[in-house]
Formats: structure tokens, sequence, C-alpha cells
């Protein structure tokens, strides 16, 4: 199964399906289907279904996820450099969305 890092502070908010994106640059490419996020420090895991996938310049990745307004270019971009200090406005990163896993989803394993 395809499985993506999590810091822990992040983590809470996945498995209360408040957080239902990520955004990933120059890492694997994940697919729609069953994820599994892995809670750094603690091994924890949470397993999630990918819905879409979209590739998008850094600039334009809160408007995809409606949330400019609280994401505007300068406060996305020094939090993507927390996780990845060289990255720009204009990188090309990859907006993952998720939801959780339900019953009658296939099963992940």
């Amino acid at each position: 199964m395809q499985a993506l890092p999590v810091v822990a502070r992040l983590f809470p908010a996945i498995l209360a399906a408040e957080k239902t994106h990520t955004i990933r640059w120059r890492e694997p490419r994940i697919v729609p289907g069953p994820m599994e996020y892995v809670c750094e420090g603690s091994g924890l895991r949470a397993v999630v279904k990918v819905t879409r996938i979209t590739d998008v310049a850094l600039r334009d990745a809160a408007a995809l996820v409606d949330l400019e307004a609280v994401w505007p270019p300068e406060v996305m971009l020094a939090g993507m450099r927390e996780h990845y200090p060289q990255i720009t406005l204009d990188d090309v990163v990859q907006v993952i969305e998720h939801r959780p896993y339900q019953p009658g989803d296939p099963s992940p394993g």
C-alpha cells in the first residue's frame, strides 16, 4: 500500500477527518486509492482513500482546496519551506486529496 509520512502535529487532524489533503514536492507519486499516513516519531498509522491528485504550481495550491484566504502565497511558501527549504511558489507540487476509509470501500490490504 502506498504510504506517506506525516508530522505528529498534523496526525490528529487526519484522524478527525479535518485534514483532507496534503501537498508534496519531489516525493514519490501517489495515485487514487488506499493510502496510509504514518505518524513520524510514533509509527501510528491511518488509512485514507485518495480521491484526487492534482499537479499545480505551489502558488495555486491553496485555491485548489479553497483555502486561499487562510494560506496566501507568502504563508503557503513559509509553511512548505519548513519541509522543503528550496521550494518556490513556481514549483509544481502534487496536491493529494483524500477522505477517511468508509465501510464498503474495497479492502486497503
